[in-house]
């Protein structure tokens, strides 16, 4: 299983990136996706997350209204969308599949399978 995140680079503050993820879980369209960061010296801390189904979508409160997390199971793809970017989004972030019960969507062990991670980094 391989999970191939891009997208990142080095943006200004008030930019916008769109990360992207191509996993070769199968099916793609029964495992829920998320996206998760590490910053410098910090722990990982979740980002957003999708349902296999998009019917369920969670976002960590500092992302809210900023952050869109979307997918496209006929191309194994789930994107995050990055607006409005802040220095404190400097991270690498992450995603991930897994089959998650809707209460543990927020949460790293509800999540099987890793991708390598892409640097987000927001200049002030």
């Amino acid at each position: 299983v391989q999970l191939q995140a891009s997208g990142g680079g080095l943006v200004q503050t008030g930019d916008s990136l769109r990360l992207s993820c191509v996993a070769s879980v199968r099916p793609f369209s029964s495992y829920a996706m998320g996206w998760f960061r590490q910053a410098p010296g910090k722990e990982r801390e979740f980002v957003a997350a999708i349902r296999y189904n998009g019917g369920t979508i969670s976002y960590a409160d500092s992302v809210k209204g900023r952050f869109t997390i979307s997918r496209v199971n006929t191309q194994n793809t789930v994107y995050l969308q990055m607006n409005s970017l802040k220095p404190e989004d400097t991270a690498v972030y992450y995603c991930a599949a897994g089959r998650p019960i809707i209460s543990t969507m927020t949460l790293s062990l509800g999540y099987g399978y890793w991708g390598q991670g892409t640097l987000v980094t927001v200049s002030s």
